[in-house]
């Protein structure tokens, strides 16, 4: 029994034909959007790629750029099949192309649920990529003279102050590295010689924070030295009094900024699938509405289309069984006992014995 059959009469079938051509282009806008979604995560991502471990970040970008092209390809092959169904005589020549396009199309748009449901599983990756990379960042702070790593200053103050945040979980971690260069350090002084000499590294650590993590809002001056000594400031109390510093960790920030954006295209990509596998549900009810039209005869008659032609048990029965065939094509049985496979074969008797054979006349 067929799942979901519908009658059409040949005006229902034309109008059917017309609105899938329409929303056809419309889902090669729907592919645009994709792609530009796709490169957009990609840009902002790139955006800030020093402070990003390697890893499958980029993998959900890739995969919405790659399906927003193959979108504009079927939806634009697809908008040309229904225009000509809507022709009984054009259809003839796609009747052989329409269902392997549908098993591809179906595929596709799995590939779209695919991709928007990696933008809401790819946090754990992200948040991992964020904390090495910031890790190192921050730890090559101070390396403004070395090749590869003098950028890395000005990228984590920047992003410090864009982003309002400090440091990787918070501002303590820079009371755990030395983010100030050595030749900023007065070596003469007592003060910072007692300091390298303190640490087990020769590292000269200090309560402090670069100017980045300063909050502009707060109405005292920045205090970014000697943070939890209260004797150092006037009128400061370092356990109660709120620090004029941003306290929150860049990496829950960046976080929060990639989410944000994940959830938004997430959203708009399993939108885009719906409206995709509405379209294909429509092209199989033309598909088989004009391959039954073509089977009764009268192109002018009613016609049924169906999403399957049986029910769902016995469509996944049928292709069960031919998964388990596979391969067993070449496979001959034998009789048991019998080494022949050819032995068991019967001739064809006719009814008619001893029949002679003409005799070839004598030449004269």
């Amino acid at each position: 029994m067929a799942v979901l059959k519908v009658k059409f009469t040949k005006t229902k079938r034309d109008k059917l034909a017309q609105i899938l051509w329409i929303l056809n282009w419309v889902s090669v806008v729907s592919g645009i959007i994709l792609f530009s979604l796709g490169l957009f995560l990609k840009i902002e991502i790139k955006k800030r790629n020093e402070v990003m471990a390697k890893g499958d970040i980029n993998s959900v970008p890739n995969m919405l750029i790659s399906v927003g092209v193959i979108a504009c390809i079927i939806n634009f092959l697809g908008g040309k099949i229904c225009y000509d169904c809507s022709d009984t005589n054009k259809f003839s020549r796609w009747k052989l192309v329409m269902l392997p396009y549908i098993v591809c199309t179906f595929c596709f748009t799995f590939c779209i649920l695919v991709g928007a449901l990696m933008c809401y599983t790819m946090r754990n990756e992200l948040e991992e990529s964020l904390y090495l990379g910031l890790r190192d960042a921050i730890k090559f702070y101070k390396d403004t003279d070395i090749p590869g790593r003098c950028f890395l200053k000005k990228t984590v103050d920047m992003l410090q102050i864009g982003f309002q945040c400090c440091g990787n979980n918070g501002f303590r971690d820079w009371f755990e590295i030395q983010w100030v260069s050595h030749r900023y350090l007065n070596m003469a002084s007592k003060e910072v010689l007692d300091r390298l000499k303190s640490n087990v590294d020769g590292k000269f650590l200090v309560d402090g924070v670069p100017f980045s993590c300063c909050n502009p809002s707060s109405p005292r001056p920045c205090i970014q030295y000697q943070l939890t000594n209260n004797s150092a400031h006037y009128n400061y109390d370092f356990l109660t009094e709120e620090l004029n510093i941003w306290v929150g960790g860049c990496r829950e920030a960046l976080l929060e900024y990639y989410t944000v954006i994940m959830r938004s295209i997430g959203v708009t990509a399993l939108l885009i699938w719906l409206f995709e596998l509405s379209v294909l549900i429509g092209v199989r009810y033309l598909q088989t509405a004009m391959k039954n039209v073509l089977l009764l005869g009268d192109l002018e008659g009613e016609s049924d289309g169906w999403l399957l032609e049986n029910s769902f048990v016995e469509t996944a029965k049928y292709n069960i069984s031919i998964i388990k065939n596979l391969g067993k094509a070449n496979q001959i049985s034998t009789v048991s006992g019998m080494n022949d496979p050819n032995i068991d074969v019967q001739n064809t008797n006719c009814g008619k014995t001893n029949v002679t054979t003409k005799s070839i006349p004598a030449a004269s």
